[in-house]
């Protein structure tokens, strides 16, 4: 049982480890054409990931960047996101799971993960406010569709660390009473 408990937890840091390559690539072609963008506008419409902007920047640059904002932010946090995970399967005891470490990896999670959905959710409805305004953001639906996946994950996540937390305060019972 504890060699496959190993072998999974060596899958899952795999795993981990090449979302977080992919989220880490995305976030940094994102942040290179947008830096690109700023120095070549006419490029806008060449940018990464087919982020054709360049409609909305020609309009309004305040909402192309209040906008590409919103996915600068969105893809950084995955990012981070994962790489709290990658720092937690890496390090997780399975000889004593609840210690202060698991639990505080576990709430920076949930607080990464809520972010995420939050920030996902003001976009999304950002963008449904500039369609009124005759702005193009179909585009960008594909960076914020799952908001409330992730404010729901947030939830389920923080319930595990509120678990953990409960479960390091027995624990630290029962050693002082043996």
């Amino acid at each position: 049982m504890f060699t496959t408990n190993n072998f999974i937890f060596t899958v899952l840091t795999i795993v981990a480890w090449l979302i977080f390559i992919g989220l880490g690539i995305e976030a940094g072609a994102l942040i290179v054409n947008f830096i690109a963008s700023l120095y070549k506008p006419e490029i806008v419409h060449h940018l990464y990931n087919k982020l054709d902007l360049s409609e909305m920047y020609e309009r309004s640059k305040m909402v192309y960047f209040g906008m590409y904002s919103f996915i600068l932010f969105i893809a950084i946090l995955k990012a981070v996101l994962f790489y709290q995970v990658i720092l937690l399967v890496s390090k997780f005891d399975l000889s004593k799971p609840f210690n202060n470490f698991v639990s505080k990896r576990i709430s920076q999670i949930s607080y990464y993960t809520l972010s995420i959905g939050l920030i996902s959710y003001f976009a999304r409805q950002a963008a449904k406010n500039l369609m009124h305004h005759g702005f193009v953001t179909d585009n960008l639906n594909q960076f914020w569709a799952d908001s409330e996946a992730f404010i729901l994950m947030a939830a389920v996540i923080y319930i595990i660390a509120t678990i953990f937390k409960k479960g390091i305060e027995i624990q630290n019972e029962n050693d002082l009473t043996v």
